[in-house]
């Protein structure tokens, strides 16, 4: 039997028994993952692991009430003691006006899985092939002048499959596959020690970047980061690099996320229709983007995704919802549910893509003239009513449009609704990730140094 009909014939085995159980509807999820990681030290063998299991979950629904449960053994009599202690929770569970599955009408009814190549055909890497490539990245970040020790280098790769089903009628699945490197690497010594890394994962390991170069980038910028002090304190022109930038959009969107909205503790309530970034700036999703690892055909309420936008122009277009957060606001699913086995479905999203810039990342540091580059950052304090901002920050410090010197120990400030009206993107992000956003700039932020 095939992995696909085996997770099919899981979740409409779970349904049926919560059906017979006393439910009055019911969905239910059942994931088969695969995994292998290899972590290399000093040359040799640091830890191998590899991982198999098969988990499932199971949401029975009763009279407006519900209860989840999850297991990971797969036997009829689990199936049937799980089934019933979902009931017996869901009895006793408060009423919940907007939980429930979707209509028949709102389905997805057709979908071209193949399209979106979420999976590699080529046959799971062998231990020591992976073992090779972590060697490798190790053995370029070593030869890097400066770099005194690795901290790892890891190559690892995953195939997990999905299906889920629902009384509804929907019954859908899909799998995906993994392939990824990272390499960290450390410089000096004592008390000046430095460390940074360089990593790389896709779905098709023929599109992994060379390990030589993610070790070799990773040595050379831990190097770069000798010699680091705090900057000084006082209102600059903040350049988030590509590598972290993706975090200044994160915020926005866990702003307009649906549940955040419902219950009152977003700072975007309110705000539909009004300018949240630069009018030249949009925020599209777009969950159908092939080798991309947010892509999928369907939610895990089995409604279509489609291509959308959060921000067009400027303006915030609309929140990220599934259906229980769609009923509370009387709008309409986004198909964007996502959930685990052991949780309900709530709003997240699929691949994310901001608008680029016509500069480089070279151009807009010349253009800053004197401020701060921030290349990773620690912590975060953001109120969620308020958008008030403040995190940890290190990076380099730039002087007469040149970085000048390494910088840690540093916070940055502001007011996220403001940080973010205030964007100038550059035109270097990398269009393979699942959010694809450049670098940033964003002047007159207050930084906190020495």
């Amino acid at each position: 039997m095939s992995m696909a009909k085996a997770l099919d014939e899981l979740t409409h085995a779970l349904i049926d028994a919560a059906l017979k159980a006393g439910a009055e509807s019911a969905d239910a999820i059942a994931l088969r993952g695969q995994s292998i990681t290899i972590d290399m030290r000093g040359g040799t063998l640091e830890q191998a692991e590899r991982a198999e299991g098969v988990d499932i979950g199971l949401r029975v629904l009763i009279g407006g009430r519900q209860a989840t449960v999850s297991a990971s053994d797969t036997g009829a009599m689990t199936i049937a003691a799980l089934a019933e202690r979902a009931v017996a929770m869901a009895r006793e569970a408060p009423v919940d006006p907007y939980a429930g599955l979707a209509d028949a009408g709102q389905l997805a009814k057709d979908w071209d899985v193949a399209a979106l190549e979420l999976c590699d055909p080529a046959p799971e890497p062998a231990p020591d092939a992976l073992a090779r490539m972590a060697q490798e990245a190790e053995a370029a970040a070593l030869a890097v002048d400066g770099v005194t020790q690795v901290q790892s280098a890891t190559a690892g790769y995953s195939h997990r499959a999905v299906h889920i089903a629902a009384s509804n009628g929907f019954s859908g699945g899909y799998a995906r596959s993994d392939t990824g490197l990272s390499c960290v690497a450390i410089a000096g010594t004592g008390t000046g020690m430095e460390r940074d890394y360089d990593g790389d994962s896709r779905i098709f390991a023929s599109d992994l970047r060379d390990a030589a170069e993610i070790g070799q980038r990773a040595g050379l910028r831990a190097v770069e980061r000798l010699g680091a002090r705090r900057p000084r304190t006082g209102a600059y022109p903040v350049l988030f690099d590509e590598r972290i930038s993706g975090t200044l959009i994160g915020h926005l969107l866990a702003a307009a996320n649906g549940a955040s909205v419902a219950r009152g503790s977003s700072w975007l309530r309110g705000r539909l229709g009004e300018q949240v970034l630069p009018k030249a700036l949009s925020v599209m999703e777009d969950p159908h983007r092939p080798r991309v690892s947010g892509s999928r055909p369907f939610d895990a309420e089995g409604l279509p995704t489609a291509k959308r936008a959060i921000v067009q122009d400027g303006m915030l277009m609309g929140w990220t919802l599934d259906l229980a957060n769609a009923r509370k606001l009387g709008m309409q699913s986004t198909a964007n549910a996502t959930r685990g086995t052991s949780s309900a479905p709530s709003p997240g999203t699929w691949n994310i893509a901001l608008t680029q810039g016509a500069q480089s990342r070279d151009d807009l540091i010349r253009e800053m003239g004197t401020g701060l580059l921030v290349t990773s950052m620690i912590g975060s304090t953001i109120n969620p009513n308020t958008g008030d901002y403040s995190r940890g920050a290190a990076g380099f410090w730039v002087e007469n449009g040149e970085i000048a010197y390494s910088v840690n120990e540093c916070t940055i400030a502001g007011s996220l609704p403001e940080m973010l009206r205030r964007l100038i993107p550059a035109n270097d992000a990398r269009t393979h990730l699942g959010r694809v956003v450049p670098s940033l700039l964003i002047e007159g932020l207050t930084l906190a140094g020495e």
